[in-house]
């Protein structure tokens, strides 16, 4: 969790250091990466709800690492999985959350990838570390619910046969 805290502070302030203006691209890889400095108010793919939205998102994002600190004490010592998709998530949870009390200009993304005018929305490394940890943490609570769904069978009788 706090390498991804780390990582994406010091990505976002190299992020606002190195690509003013805002919303100008830097080309990375041709046109399919590049880099641009954008603010996001709201929430994944720019969801606001008004005036209110960095309290709201503020609000949902404590509440969410709250369910998530008691996935991680229900967690089994030694299930890496589990615990390193938690991690992520929390991770790129703290992230985006400390750019949201820092600044009410909204969290910074930059990372833009697409073709021409089919762009994928902006994000940033917190983004990819929820995204990522989220559907990690999918599996691994559908793959121990399949286990705990699945029944025992009880163990097959022998008839002898006269």
């Amino acid at each position: 969790m706090v390498t991804v805290v780390l990582l994406d502070v010091v990505t976002k302030q190299m992020a606002v250091s190195q690509l003013m203006p805002r919303q100008l691209p830097h080309e990375v890889l041709g046109d399919a990466i590049r880099f641009t400095l954008v603010f996001n108010e709201g929430a994944a793919f720019g969801l606001k709800f008004g005036p209110l939205s960095r309290w709201i998102f503020l609000g949902a994002t404590l509440v969410a690492l709250v369910i998530l600190g008691r996935l991680y004490r229900a967690t089994k010592a030694g299930d890496l999985l589990r615990t390193l998709a938690l991690g992520l998530v929390c991770g790129g949870a703290v992230g985006n959350l400390i750019d949201r009390i820092r600044s009410p200009m909204g969290v910074v993304d930059f990372i833009d990838v697409g073709l021409r005018e089919h762009r994928w929305p902006t994000f940033n490394v917190a983004d990819m570390a929820v995204s990522t940890g989220a559907i990690l943490l999918a599996w691994v609570l559908w793959s121990e619910d399949r286990h705990h769904a699945t029944p025992v069978s009880a163990p097959s009788e022998t008839r002898e046969v006269s």
